[in-house]
């Protein structure tokens, strides 16, 4: 398998929230084209050339790569390590068109007009000038290329029954990420962030996730009670003065409370846009 080659390391213009604690790498990890990039897969085909900004561990990537093939993916992310991550998925599916690279999303060191499709999942919430990293994106894509972003809306997360400690935790997290220079709620800002940069012809959608079966509330609970209180996010929750140990325990426990209960219920909408360039 080829690699692309690597920059140095981006600069960073926002801190990551979550970081890449095993907790966080397990939600990632579960993700794929059919669950997280839907509305993206009609405008792929053979042949295509993508970008898959932010890749992570890298399942979409790899379900891209099947789609676009003989076409190449070049996976980028602002963590080194979690590059070689993806790339043990790509090995193990046998893929041989991607490549990877650390980039910063606000300086994408590729030359204009390099790719057929730019995708970024979950990142414009996280990076410090969303515009200018759409921007950037529209750059590097070809004319009668598309640029494609879908992000959740933490605003509009849902769940059944209630619970005064997920209350709680929905507030903490927006201050938490909006401290560390993100925007939890992107999802209903992507249109007019892609306006401000510059895009005329967009496509505006919505998607969500949702997590009912006993086995799924089980999954969506314990990785976020374990992310509460162990990872990136904990600490800086703590560091930034927003909540101590003690509050950070409460609301894992309230996670797996939630969890335990038969008729719990939790909704993850995003928002997603379509970006056509000209």
């Amino acid at each position: 398998m080829t690699h692309a080659s690597e920059p140095s390391t981006p600069q960073e213009t926002a801190v990551y929230t979550h970081g890449h604690h095993e907790s966080v790498l397990r939600s990632h990890s579960w993700r794929t084209a059919a669950n997280s990039a839907a509305y993206l897969i009609p405008e792929l085909r053979p042949g295509l050339d993508v970008l898959d900004v932010g890749c992570g561990p890298g399942t979409i990537t790899a379900d891209l790569a099947a789609l676009v093939a003989p076409g190449r993916v070049t996976a980028v992310d602002a963590v080194r390590d979690v590059l070689d991550k993806a790339r043990a998925v790509a090995a193990e599916r046998g893929l041989e068109n991607v490549g990877f690279a650390v980039a910063d999303v606000h300086a994408l060191d590729f030359p204009d007009d390099s790719f057929d499709v730019v995708h970024a999942h979950q990142v414009l919430q996280h990076v410090g000038d969303p515009v200018r990293a759409l921007s950037e994106m529209r750059r590097v894509c070809r004319p009668g290329g598309v640029v494609a972003a879908r992000d959740s809306d933490y605003g509009g997360f849902t769940w059944y029954p209630e619970s005064r400690a997920l209350t709680a935790w929905q507030e903490l997290y927006h201050r938490v990420a909006r401290a560390n220079g993100g925007e939890p709620d992107a999802g209903r800002r992507l249109l007019s962030w892609a306006r401000r940069a510059g895009f005329t012809d967009i496509t505006t959608t919505a998607a969500t996730w949702c997590f009912a079966t006993a086995e799924e509330r089980a999954w969506w609970s314990g990785l976020w009670a374990d992310r509460t209180t162990e990872s990136v996010y904990a600490r800086l929750a703590v560091d930034g003065g927003h909540a101590g140990p003690e509050k950070l325990a409460e609301i894992a426990g309230a996670w797996r409370e939630w969890g335990r209960h038969e008729d719990a219920w939790y909704m993850v909408p995003h928002g997603e846009i379509l970006c056509r360039v000209s």
